[in-house]
């Protein structure tokens, strides 16, 4: 994801109301010779979605680049509200009016291309990228077999903390994933720090967040306590799953934090830079402004260990080539300009992102071997980092699962919301057929 808003999440929407969906469409209509393009390029239209200022500067900027240093292909950007990205997706597939390059949240590409809107990019990104790129950007970008498309940068998730009240309580610092805090010594960490502060709240897990946050951030301890959202053998059904022993154990130690007082609210999103508490569960969006607050004084950890070894999640928006261009080669010679190591470098110093290739990782002065986000990178170049489901029903399992953790997280019953999740998650699967 670029910096994880997780705003208004995404809703899958049916095609009997994508034409209601059209009357909003911000899309730009296609245009045979638009200003400034070259006689005889090939023009591209590319949407690309809003998010923070700082990408979308950049992106603009390199489309810009793009259109300057040759006169074949002319790029027609449009930059599309993230809060109703994927229903634009959807309403401008249904009409006909996809654009050739597609920019879009990464767990969503399997039902993209389950829906026919993607084309493979195959061979056209060559060797000397494809082989370079992060393991989780290969993983994210394939479906069925089939690589679809491509991020420029990934994403990080640990546990930001404060050394001075770790050491305080004499806690051990991880550094590495295979380092991880158990379950049990996180607890411990936690009561401790609860203690020392009087009794106040020691934990963020960004409880401000809505939509994707939920499970990006916490699929992962289902994961690595031998559970998860969806059986991935097949990807038929979350029963036994999503609602087994294993799920229920790690959602109930997150409830048990939550209600023994250890999680601060923060809806000011303000819990860690205002000082209140000591770890921050949260992404590599939020290092500038916690290195700003804290300096020194910040160390990056991984996520605990509920028993299979800590997992984290990954995963980004990507570039893809869309069934309506009638230009692939051309539009896969832009998502290749994007793969370029200063382009790349360009984004992730704008955004804080782990960059997308090996040999950028190794030149970026976050991810590199002395970076301080050097734990992020490591978590993706050794599989600890485990994709959402690549499914054709994410974009349910996404919001049961966010509706599942606002249930567990008000006291309701763990194993009562996680079977009503399976449920709903079996039940959209079984409508759709098992999306053959």
């Amino acid at each position: 994801m670029t910096k994880h808003r997780f705003g208004k999440l995404f809703r899958r929407i049916s095609f009997l109301l994508a034409p209601v969906l059209l009357l909003s469409l911000s899309a730009c209509p296609r245009q045979e010779r638009p200003p400034g393009a070259p006689p005889g390029a090939v023009v591209l239209t590319v949407w690309f979605h809003s998010g923070r200022e700082v990408e979308r500067v950049t992106i603009l900027r390199q489309i810009e680049q793009f259109n300057a240093m040759q006169d074949e292909v002319h790029l027609l950007p449009n930059v599309i509200p993230e809060d109703t990205y994927n229903e634009q997706v959807q309403a401008a597939a249904v009409a006909g009016d996809l654009p050739d390059v597609l920019e879009f949240d990464g767990p969503f590409l399997a039902n993209y291309a389950w829906q026919g809107h993607l084309r493979p990019l195959d061979d056209r990104l060559g060797e000397e990228i494809y082989d370079d790129l992060l393991p989780s950007i290969v993983e994210q970008g394939t479906f069925r077999g089939e690589f679809y498309a491509v991020g420029t940068f990934d994403s990080g998730l640990g546990l930001y903390g404060r050394r001075s009240r770790l050491e305080a309580v004499g806690a051990r610092i991880p550094t590495s994933p295979g380092e991880a805090w158990s379950v049990e010594e996180f607890a411990e960490v936690l009561a401790n720090l609860a203690a020392e502060a009087g009794g106040d709240a020691v934990l963020d897990l960004k409880l401000n967040y809505k939509g994707e946050w939920y499970a990006y951030a916490f699929s992962p301890l289902l994961q690595s306590a031998g559970g998860g959202l969806i059986d991935r053998t097949d990807y038929q059904s979350a029963d036994g799953v999503l609602n087994g022993s294993e799920s229920v154990r790690a959602m109930e130690q997150v409830q048990a934090w939550i209600l023994q007082g250890y999680v601060d609210p923060n809806i000011d999103d303000a819990a860690f830079t205002g000082k209140r508490v000591a770890l921050s569960w949260s992404g590599h969006w939020d290092y500038p402004r916690y290195a700003e607050a804290h300096g020194d004084d910040l160390v990056l950890l991984p996520l605990p260990d509920f028993g299979e070894g800590t997992r984290t999640g990954q995963g980004s928006w990507c570039w893809g080539i869309t069934t309506a261009c009638d230009h692939p080669d051309e539009a896969a010679r832009f998502i290749r300009f994007l793969l370029e190591g200063d382009n790349i470098l360009a984004m992730t110093e704008a955004n804080g992102a782990p960059p997308a290739r090996r040999s950028v990782i190794r030149r970026s002065p976050l991810y590199g071997p002395e970076g301080p986000l050097r734990l992020f990178a490591v978590q993706h170049e050794e599989g600890y980092s485990i994709p959402r489901p690549r499914t054709p029903a994410y974009p349910t399992i996404t919001d049961v699962f966010e509706r599942a953790f606002q249930d567990i997280r008000h006291g309701g019953d763990v194993q009562a919301a996680l079977d009503r999740a399976a449920a709903a998650i079996d039940e959209d699967i079984r409508a759709s057929r098992g999306y053959p």
